[in-house]
């Protein structure tokens, strides 16, 4: 087999994300073996950045 459309297709065997056990979200990565959404596996400190915080951002500008 190639490395075309057909191989791509054997992704959906396995799950890409599975839940975090710091953030409890379903959004640590297995291959890549960290978290997307605290961080976890990557760095000891809490995934945060100013301009994901919608909310922050709403009250700024009133």
């Amino acid at each position: 087999m190639g490395s075309g459309t057909a191989p791509h297709g054997k992704r959906n065997r396995t799950p890409t994300h599975i839940k975090c056990r710091r953030c409890g979200r379903k959004s640590f990565n297995v291959r890549k073996g960290y978290c997307a959404a605290c961080g976890f596996g990557r760095s000891s400190r809490m995934r945060k950045y100013s301009w994901s915080h919608k909310w922050k951002k709403a009250k700024n500008v009133l």
